[in-house]
C-alpha cells in the first residue's frame, strides 16, 4: 500500500540543537497516528514539516508516494496535506465561514467574491462530518470547542490526504473530546491518514492505530497501539518509569477545625464587556493550604476570572479583595506570559522587579536575577542553552515551563493556574502538578529561596492557596480540595459527592445553573 506520508531519514537542526535526528516515519491512508514524546522531543517539528512549514536539514519527504521538497505551506496543501495547530490560526474579528474561505481557494471567484454555492458546500461538508459549527458568528465570541471544530472543517473543506493535528485536545470537555475523536474516526474512514500530536496518552490509545514515540529527535518506537499501555509509552518517552502525583494532606484548617480566614474573596463580582456579563454575581473565598479547582468549557467566563483573581481586571460590580503579590500562569503563554522577544533571564525578572531582595540601593540585582533563572531552569528541568536563551526560540513545553516556575516564585499567598500544564509532556505534568500539591501544604519562601547566598526571609505562617482552573478533568479531580464549574459566567459547587468525570462533565456543559461556592 502506498503511504500516505514518509519521512526517510529526515534530520533537521535549530543552532546547535539537533531537534530530529535521521528519523523515519510513515502514516498509513485511513489509519490515526499517535505522535508522542516529552517537550522538545521533535514532534511538532516533524509535523511542520510535512506540513511544508519547515525544510528537512537532511533525508526526504514522501506524499502519497511521490518524493517532494515542500517550500511552503501552500505546497504541501496542493498536495492534499493540512495542519490544525495547538494555537488555533483563526482571524477572531472574522466569522467561522470567513476564515474558511480564507483557507481555501475554492470559496471565491476569479473576480475576488464569494462563490455563489460555496456556503452550500461548507454547509453540506459540516454535516457529512457530524460538525456542529458557527458560519456566522465572528469567532473572537465562540468558545474553544466551536473553534477547535471551525479549524477541522477548514482543513476538510478541500482534498485531504494527510491531517496534521497538533495538541487538538488541550482545552476540550470530555464530550467535546468524544465528539472530535468521532469526526477523526470518520475523516479516517475515508482513507485520510492523520497524525496526532499529543501528551494525554490515555486518549491516544482510545483513538490511535499506531503509535510513535520521539525521545530527543530520535524515534524510539513504533507500534500497535492495542500492543502498548499508557505506562509503557510514558517510559518510552522519558527514559525510564514515570510515577503520578498524589496529594498526601487534606486542605488546611484552623483550631478546632475552623476554616482559616481567606487569603483572597470575591463578592458579587459582576463583569462585562460590551454589555454582555462575563462574570455574573460571583461569590468565592480563596482560603491557605487549599487548591479551589474550577472546570469549565474555554468561553465560560474562566479567564475573566482569573484576569481579576490576578488583579488585572476590575470588577464592574461587586468586590475582590486580594492578596499584595500573586502568582499568574495564564492560560496562553504566548500572549500573556512571555515576551518573546526577551530573554529567560529577562522574562523571569517580571517577577522579582519588586523584590528587595533584587535591590541594591536604587539599582537592579540582575546577576541575582540570572541566578535565580538558571536555578529555575534546573528545577522545571528547562531545556535552553542558557538563561540568556530568547524565550521565543523555546519549544511551547519549555516556554510553559518558564512560565510556571516564575510564577511559582511569587506565589507565597496565592496563585492562579490557568490550565498550568496544557501543552507538557507526561514527565514535566507530573511534576508541575506535584509542585501545585506541595505548595498547598508547605509554606513557600517564594522567590528568595533560591538565593542562597542572600539573607534568608522569614517563612510565612501559612501556605498559600490556589485556585486551579483547567478543562483536563483528570487534572482537576486529582489535586482539588473543592472544586466548582463556571458555566455562562456563573459559578456552580460541586458537592464532593458528585466529584466524577461524569457529573462535573455533565456541569461544564451547561446541564444546570446556580450560584457559586463560598
Amino acid at each position: 500500500m502506498t503511504a500516505a506520508a514518509r519521512l526517510r531519514g529526515v534530520t533537521r537542526r535549530f543552532g546547535a540543537v539537533t531537534a530530529l535526528g535521521e528519523v523515519d516515519f510513515e502514516l498509513a491512508p485511513g489509519e490515526i497516528h499517535g505522535l508522542l514524546g516529552e517537550n522538545g522531543a521533535g514532534k511538532t517539528t516533524l509535523a511542520r514539516i510535512l506540513a511544508g512549514l519547515l525544510a528537512p536539514d537532511a533525508g526526504g519527504v514522501e506524499i502519497g508516494g511521490r518524493s517532494v521538497a515542500l517550500r511552503s505551506a501552500r505546497e504541501a496543501r496542493a498536495l492534499g496535506v493540512a495542519m490544525v495547530h495547538q494555537h488555533f490560526s483563526l482571524v477572531p474579528r472574522f466569522t467561522g465561514l470567513e476564515n474558511i474561505a480564507l483557507f481555501n481557494a475554492g470559496a471565491w471567484t476569479g473576480r475576488g467574491t464569494e462563490a455563489p454555492d460555496y456556503r452550500a458546500l461548507v454547509r453540506a461538508r459540516a454535516r457529512e462530518l457530524k460538525l456542529e459549527v458557527e458560519l456566522d458568528a465572528p469567532v473572537a465570541g465562540l468558545g474553544v470547542g466551536e473553534r477547535q471544530r471551525i479549524e477541522v472543517l477548514k482543513a476538510l473543506m478541500s482534498e485531504t490526504g494527510v491531517l496534521l493535528l497538533d495538541e487538538p485536545t488541550a482545552v476540550l470537555a470530555p464530550r467535546e473530546v468524544e465528539g472530535l475523536f468521532a469526526v477523526l474516526r470518520r475523516v479516517a474512514e475515508a482513507g485520510t491518514g492523520i497524525v496526532l500530536v499529543a501528551h494525554k496518552l490515555d486518549e491516544v490509545l482510545a483513538v490511535a492505530d499506531r503509535v510513535t514515540v520521539l525521545r530527543r529527535g530520535r524515534r524510539v518506537l513504533t507500534e500497535e497501539a492495542g500492543k502498548v499501555t499508557a505506562a509503557g509509552l510514558a517510559e518510552a518517552m522519558v527514559g525510564e518509569p514515570v510515577g503520578r502525583p498524589g496529594r498526601e494532606h487534606p486542605p488546611g484548617r484552623g483550631p478546632r477545625g475552623l476554616e482559616p480566614e481567606p487569603v483572597a474573596t470575591l463578592e458579587g463580582v459582576t463583569v462585562r464587556s460590551g454589555g454582555t456579563p462575563l462574570l455574573r454575581d460571583v461569590d468565592l473565598a480563596v482560603r491557605p493550604g487549599e487548591i479551589l479547582g474550577i472546570a469549565g468549557v474555554d468561553g465560560n467566563g474562566q479567564r475573566t476570572l482569573a484576569a481579576v483573581l490576578a488583579g488585572i481586571r476590575t470588577p464592574d460590580k461587586g468586590t475582590a479583595t486580594l492578596p499584595r503579590e500573586v502568582g499568574w500562569i495564564p492560560q496562553d503563554r504566548g500572549e500573556e506570559g512571555l515576551v518573546n522577544d526577551f530573554t529567560i533571564i529577562e522574562n523571569v525578572a517580571f517577577a522579582l522587579h519588586g523584590k528587595a531582595a533584587y535591590r541594591r540601593g536604587p539599582w537592579f540585582d540582575w546577576a541575582g536575577v540570572e541566578e535565580t533563572a538558571g536555578s529555575l531552569m534546573r528545577e522545571m528541568d528547562v531545556r535552553a542553552e542558557s538563561p540568556e536563551t530568547t524565550a521565543g526560540t523555546l519549544s511551547g513545553g519549555n516556554q510553559q515551563r518558564v512560565v510556571a516556575g516564575r510564577e511559582f516564585l511569587r506565589s507565597a499567598e496565592m496563585l492562579v493556574a490557568e490550565s498550568p500544564t496544557r501543552g507538557l509532556d507526561v514527565k514535566a505534568t507530573v511534576a508541575v502538578r506535584a509542585r501545585i500539591a506541595g505548595l498547598a501544604t508547605t509554606p513557600s519562601a517564594g522567590a528568595r529561596e533560591h538565593q542562597t547566598t542572600r539573607r534568608p526571609p522569614a517563612a510565612p505562617k501559612r501556605p498559600p492557596g490556589i485556585v486551579l482552573i483547567s478543562a483536563d478533568l483528570d487534572e482537576i479531580l486529582e489535586l482539588s480540595h473543592r472544586i466548582a464549574v463556571m458555566v455562562r459566567g456563573r459559578l456552580i459547587p460541586v458537592p464532593r459527592d458528585r466529584h466524577t468525570r461524569t457529573a462535573i462533565g455533565e456541569l461544564m456543559l451547561g446541564a444546570q445553573q446556580g450560584g457559586g461556592p463560598r
